[in-house]
This record gives structure tokens, C-alpha cells and sequence, in this order.
């Protein structure tokens, strides 16, 4: 039997109490790690560390909006599990929906926040427990499809996407001296509950969209999928892969889409 890829390792995972967050929660314990759940959502939290059943799985509440609440979350990780090995900022929402010309300014500034700042936050809080316990980290954050090219996505979310990639880029370029590998993950539409409630669509839904546009035929994009793209950047199969952004989007971003109306207009 081969060993657990994530043997002995420790991670924090950001918005780990459902979707992508979750299913990644879940394949990294599987795969030997200790893992917090890091959310805001602390009953579905709760409900996701005790399905999973294991002492090396904890929850903790964290707002990545408040810094405070990120240190505060890093330093928990470290004292209970004696190491933080690897970062999934997956925390994130999808902001306003509004076309261009009606965009919600407040709205705008909140998913920055949330998605620009708030992986930033974590970033830093991680590197600096790793560079100070000399530890050769994982530090993934997702982004989107919508991070590729426009009118994929909302107009703040997009925003917000781009802005992650060079946020990576640059903490890459800053954090390989220490030995901390610095990646994204780009899924195309999976139906977590944050697409589903964005949308007001049924999960069955948001995958038979995902699947009319995508160029892959065959399978159906799952939470699982991405989770696995995540425990590849995690592990050390990717030893060597730093400033990367793991694309998981069946062609999406690659073939011609001259038929696709955009998410503004019904996705």
C-alpha cells in the first residue's frame, strides 16, 4: 500500500465548510493530514470535522476580512498541531451581480476584501510561521476561470480573480528563497453552495451548464476535482511547481467560446 501523500503534514484550509473547501478538507485527511477547517459558517464546520471523525481534523471560526482572525488562526494550527505545512486560501465569495453600469461599490469593496485581501492575509500570517519554524510550505489559493479571461464571471469577481494571480505571482517571486512553494487552482463552474445560492440554481443545473460549455464531454466537473488538483500542489509531487495557476476547466479557457452569452446574462 503506498503511502499517504500528505503524511505528516499540516494544513489550514479557508472556507472549508462546504464546496471546494470541503471536499479538500476531507481528501487531505484521507491522504494523512492534519487539517483545520477554517469558515465562518461554524455549524457546517462543526457538522464537516465530526462527519469526518478524526482528532487530526479541527474547526475554528475565521473571517479572513479581519486580519486579526487570520493570525489568530495560524498561530491555533501551529499550537495544536505543531506545524503549518500548507495553505489553501479557498475562502471567497462571488459579489455583486450586477452589470457594469449598476455596480454596487460597497459591494465591490466587500469582495475584494474577502477575496483579494483576505487570501492576502492568510498568505502572510502562513509564510511567516513557516519562515520562522524553516518550513518548505504549500501556499495554493483559487481563483477562477474567471482570473483567464472576462466575461466569465461577475465584474467584481473577475476583478477580485485577477488580482489573485498576481498576488501569487508576486508572493511566489518573494517566498521561493525560503523554500515555500506559491500556486493557484482555476476551476470552472462547480456547483458548490455558493454558486448554487448566487445563481439560484439547483447544483444539477450549474453542471449542465458547466458541461454544455466546457470542451471536455464525458465527466462532470465535482468539488472532488479541484480538491485533487489541491492535493497535488500540496504534496510533494510538486515539488518544483511554484507560480503556477493549475487550470481545471475541461478546455473551458483554451477553445473558442464565440457561442457563450456570459455568467451576466443567465449562468
Amino acid at each position: 500500500m503506498s503511502k499517504p501523500r500528505l503524511e505528516g503534514k499540516v494544513a489550514l484550509i479557508t472556507g472549508a465548510a462546504s464546496g471546494i473547501g470541503e471536499a479538500s478538507a476531507r481528501l487531505f485527511a484521507e491522504n494523512g493530514a492534519c487539517v483545520v477547517v477554517a469558515d465562518m459558517e461554524d455549524e457546517s464546520g462543526h457538522q464537516v470535522v465530526a462527519s469526518i471523525g478524526s482528532e487530526r481534523v479541527s474547526y475554528r471560526h475565521c473571517d479572513v476580512r479581519d486580519e486579526k482572525q487570520v493570525e489568530e488562526t495560524v498561530k491555533f494550527t501551529i499550537e495544536k498541531y505543531g506545524s503549518l505545512d500548507i495553505l489553501f486560501s479557498n475562502a471567497g465569495i462571488m459579489g455583486p451581480l450586477t452589470n457594469l453600469l449598476d455596480l454596487d461599490m460597497e459591494g465591490l469593496d466587500n469582495t475584494m476584501a474577502t477575496n483579494v485581501r483576505g487570501v492576502a492575509a492568510t498568505m502572510k500570517h502562513a509564510a511567516r510561521a513557516m519562515v520562522d519554524k524553516k518550513i518548505r510550505g504549500s501556499i495554493i489559493c483559487t481563483t477562477s476561470v474567471a482570473a483567464c479571461l472576462g466575461g466569465a464571471g461577475p465584474h467584481a469577481y473577475t476583478a477580485s480573480k485577477h488580482a489573485l494571480i498576481g498576488l501569487a505571482r508576486s508572493a511566489c517571486s518573494e517566498l521561493g528563497v525560503y523554500g515555500i512553494r506559491v500556486n493557484c487552482i482555476s476551476p470552472f463552474g462547480v456547483a458548490t453552495p455558493l454558486s448554487c445560492k448566487a445563481y439560484h440554481l439547483e447544483p444539477s443545473e450549474v453542471e449542465a451548464n458547466s458541461c454544455g460549455l466546457a470542451n471536455l464531454k464525458g465527466i462532470v466537473l465535482k468539488a472532488r476535482h479541484v480538491a485533487e488538483a489541491a492535493l497535488f500542489l500540496a504534496s510533494d509531487e510538486a515539488a518544483y511547481v511554484s507560480g503556477h495557476n493549475l487550470v481545471v476547466d475541461g478546455g473551458f479557457t483554451v477553445v473558442s467560446q464565440s457561442n457563450f452569452s456570459g455568467f451576466s446574462e443567465g449562468y
